[in-house]
């Protein structure tokens, strides 16, 4: 129970934020349209012929950028953009990314910001997420991915442009980390060819960020980084709550408040890759396809309470059915630790995380050591794997203002192991800055340097 306390945190400390601002909250009937019910994120014909990154349509969203889905975010300014990137077999595809600029930007400084969007179904993109009246899977459906204001919120308030792709493609294919992480890049690739509507500066200081599913797809960027985009001025990425390989995470989570995680990735992998399709297809047990087929129409909340406690083996004829060489051949596909990064990491991982053993990121961090990366790494003793994503997100706020002020980083790599990252004074008042951030987000005050509202 105690883990779930620390599942629902952000959730639970979100609502009485709703009760206290009644008045802004929207009726729905001006609510935006579904993705997959959106001409926008449809590519133009011929669109294949064009080289990743090429930006294929842009718009200003139809709906304000909003703080927890309610309260309109006083910002500069936001674009939608279109863009051609590629799947895991190297085809053409085309995602969108949300582009954020706020009051007094620093246009020389890019973030991009990689949502824990987890989830098979399209409609759960950030892009759509992230704006007013958004609504999708009842009512809880989209906040942990608008959640993430509360940190990259905190970036916009320094007046970095933050970009916020959706990273998992039109399939919506989680755990598919190949594509996610090129997604990544040609996000960063359109932005910069975004500069004649966003005054995004030709050669931005660019750094990544992302926590759980945030971090694989950040990771795998840093990973693809200098073989698909060597041309990317990217100076460093914070990961936290990496999860270097998926098959352990199945019977991590099982029977616990996680395990909705597995269906929705096993799915994921299907929405990329048909001989994953055909296993489900060929392996679920008849009597529980429906319920196991839910997570096609259900967001990260939704599949966590969806199949709350249950046995994921349960749904399958046979329990080895993970084991099975077509799942094994994909799930290694999509580990992290394929190529060493050359750009500067931050990793960060509780000691307890309960969703991805610890020791998988030890071993992940010490092959990027071995092969000439420089990793700062910190373990938390007292986080679980919810509850490091709000308190650990201090040390990478830090870490990541000083790659953007071009601060010399240590080479190689260091390892240390404290019983929470915020017995630092300073990233206590990082997180307390996160906070009052999004709480001036919640009450439309100017977000960027400078100004007062």
């Amino acid at each position: 129970m105690a883990r779930l306390s620390l599942l629902l945190a952000p959730i639970l400390a979100v609502l009485p934020l709703v009760s206290a601002f009644p008045a802004q909250l929207p009726a729905r009937s001006s609510a935006p349209a579904l993705p997959l019910d959106d001409p926008f994120y449809i590519p133009p014909e011929g669109f294949e012929s064009s080289a990743p990154g090429t930006i294929l349509r842009h718009r200003t969203p139809p709906n304000p950028i909003a703080a927890l889905g309610f309260a309109k975010v006083n910002i500069q300014a936001a674009h939608q953009i279109l863009y051609r990137t590629s799947d895991s077999s190297g085809n053409a595809i085309a995602t969108v990314s949300t582009i954020l600029i706020p009051h007094n930007a620093d246009y020389s400084k890019l973030l991009s910001y990689q949502v824990a969007e987890d989830a098979a179904d399209p409609n759960c993109a950030p892009s759509y997420a992230l704006q007013l009246e958004a609504a999708h899977d009842g009512i809880l459906g989209l906040v942990i991915p608008q959640v993430e204001l509360l940190f990259f919120g905190a970036a916009l308030d320094k007046g970095w442009v933050v970009t916020v792709p959706d990273h998992l493609g039109p399939k919506a294919a989680f755990l598919a980390n190949n594509l996610s992480g090129q997604a990544v890049l040609d996000n960063i690739r359109a932005a910069l060819a975004s500069s004649s509507f966003t005054n995004i500066t030709s050669d931005p200081t660019i750094a990544l960020w992302g926590y759980s599913g945030g971090s694989l797809a950040s990771g795998f960027a840093a990973e693809l980084h200098p073989t698909y985009a060597p041309e990317l001025n990217i100076v460093g990425a914070a990961l936290g709550g990496t999860v270097p390989k998926i098959r352990p995470v199945i019977d991590a989570v099982n029977k616990g408040p996680f395990v909705g995680l597995v269906p929705a990735g096993i799915q994921g992998l299907a929405n990329e890759y048909p001989d994953i399709q055909k296993l489900i297809d060929d392996g679920l047990n008849p009597s529980k396809r429906a319920e196991f087929n839910k997570t096609q129409n259900l967001c990260l909340s939704g599949d966590l309470i969806q199949y709350f406690g249950k046995d994921i083996y349960e749904y399958a004829n046979d329990r080895d059915i993970f084991d099975q060489p077509a799942a094994v051949k994909v799930m290694n596909a999509n580990a992290m630790g394929q190529h060493v990064p050359k750009i500067p990491l931050l990793i960060y991982k509780s000691v307890g995380d309960e969703i991805s053993p610890v020791n998988d990121t030890d071993s992940l961090v010490e092959t990027y050591c071995k092969g000439g990366a420089s990793v700062e790494y910190k373990r938390d003793e007292l986080s679980e794997h919810a509850s490091l994503e709000i308190t650990g997100s201090a040390d990478g706020m830090l870490w990541l203002m000083d790659r953007m002020n071009n601060k010399p980083v240590q080479q190689g790599c260091t390892t240390s192991t404290a019983v929470t990252g915020l017995a630092d004074p300073r990233a206590l008042l990082a997180l307390g800055q996160e906070i009052l951030t999004l709480l001036k987000a919640i009450l439309s005050g100017p977000i960027g340097p400078g100004v007062v509202g």
